[in-house]
């Protein structure tokens, strides 16, 4: 009955929300860098637009999809194995967290490793030309150029899929590079789940605890913490005692301490990425992490990470926030969620660019001098057609990454499961044929061999 009351769709609307922040907030990299500061200038008296005030701009500075990723990444991988270590089979569970750790690289490579050719294909060709020459700054620094010679783009897209998962840097794709954290918590998970598989689940929770200060002390607030404590929230929510506690307080939690927490973790989510010494808030927030952060703490990223913990453990004790992920407006978002994030960067600099600065890229001319030279950047359009084109941007992307998912991904699962199959030995049928070769031999000992 309790594992029925267990609601874990609210994780897939989550991420579906943090792949949607994401996106916008390359858009305002792109197009309005300004928000990314809490006001718009260094003097007291300098305005501060709707979108660099706290908590609103959350929404703007989206830093806190990264961090939302990571604590659903570890939430999901031990969802299952802690569900089967609870119920007394911590064999069956060691099982499911070897498939799940095989099917995790190639479920994630093979996507990113195609997202990234298709990059490639396309800078080849000139498609990111426009972007090059707009101007915007954030898009002229991130677009990848052609490459002269076939051999050296050849050269250079192998060197992008290897170096994606070896120092993050992906020259086609620069938003993959947190594929390899993401892959390497994922793994860190497991093992985790491998090394307590057969603790009672007060030293496992104790141990997680442990690895989260671990995490704390080594200022590793987007990932580790959120790795760790995702399996934290996991564990935790399949306590009966917790789950019945919730139930017996659930009106006070709903409504008064769930609402609390999730301003608070807003609030420091807040954190401006830049400049945060223009406004009192965000210095207070700078004199306050000097009380509650590791020494040499990367402060923005620290206090994201606060916030999403603070955030993920007021959706736990709220029923009313657990509902509102659930629906099914935002789980199709989370469905689609990592289609979005390999997709959102190529049709960002190129589709979004032509819609914004026209498909015609401003070529070098020869100066007065007798020399090559470059354009000023071409001006972008009026504000409503910027507006526009964002909107049929959005519109675009999910479009492209539903058909993304009927297709692309189904062929990578599929890849996967061949892959698992060729590569695994059944259990059962490996320990029917181990027994078979030691009656054989004479040497069965008067026992069975489990089955």
């Amino acid at each position: 009955m309790a594992a029925k009351q267990e609601n874990v769709k609210w994780v897939d609307g989550l991420r579906g929300v943090a792949s949607f922040l994401v996106v916008v907030t390359h858009l305002c990299r792109a197009l309005d860098d300004a928000l990314f500061s809490p006001s718009m200038g260094e003097e007291p008296n300098s305005p501060v637009r709707l979108f660099q005030r706290p908590f609103l701009r959350v929404f703007v500075q989206g830093r806190i999809g990264v961090a939302v990723f990571s604590l659903v990444t570890g939430y999901v991988c031990a969802l299952k194995p802690i569900r089967t270590m609870r119920s007394g089979r911590p064999e069956v569970a060691l099982q499911n967290v070897a498939k799940s750790a095989f099917r995790r690289v190639p479920r994630l490579f093979l996507p990113a490793a195609i997202a990234t050719t298709i990059c490639w294909f396309a800078a080849q060709f000139g498609v990111f030309e426009v972007g090059k020459r707009g101007d915007s700054v954030w898009i002229a620094l991130t677009n990848p150029e052609p490459t002269l010679w076939f051999n050296d783009s050849l050269i250079s897209l192998f060197s992008s899929l290897i170096h994606t998962w070896t120092n993050g840097q992906n020259y086609y794709d620069g938003n993959q590079w947190t594929l390899m954290p993401l892959l390497r918590g994922s793994m860190m998970v497991y093992i985790l789940l491998f090394i307590t598989a057969y603790m009672q689940p007060r030293h496992r929770m104790i141990t997680v605890f442990g690895f989260f200060l671990y995490y704390y002390i080594g200022n590793d607030s987007v990932f580790g913490m959120q790795f760790i404590f995702g399996v934290f929230l996991s564990e935790l929510s399949q306590i009966p005692e917790h789950k019945e506690w919730l139930m017996t307080h659930t009106k006070v939690l709903t409504r008064i301490v769930s609402p609390i927490i999730f301003t608070l973790g807003l609030y420091f989510a807040s954190y401006p990425a830049d400049n945060p010494g223009w406004t009192p808030w965000s210095r207070t927030m700078m004199t306050v992490a000097t009380y509650i952060s590791p020494p040499a703490c990367d402060v923005p990223h620290f206090f994201t990470g606060a916030g999403i913990i603070l955030i993920a453990l007021a959706i736990h004790i709220s029923g009313f926030l657990k509902t509102i992920l659930s629906s099914k407006y935002l789980l199709w978002l989370g469905k689609n969620s990592f289609a979005v994030y390999l997709l959102h960067g190529g049709l960002l600099r190129s589709i979004l660019c032509w819609m914004i600065w026209g498909i015609h890229a401003p070529t070098d001319f020869v100066n007065s001098e007798g020399k090559m030279e470059r354009p000023p950047p071409k001006p972008r359009s009026g504000l409503l057609r910027v507006w526009l084109s964002v909107v049929a941007f959005f519109i675009i992307l999910y479009f492209v990454a539903s058909l993304w998912m009927r297709y692309v991904d189904p062929w990578c699962a599929r890849t996967t499961q061949k892959l698992e199959k060729y590569m695994w030995t059944d259990p059962a049928e490996q320990a029917w044929n181990e027994k078979a070769e030691v009656v054989v031999n004479g040497r069965s000992e008067g026992r069975l061999l489990p089955v």
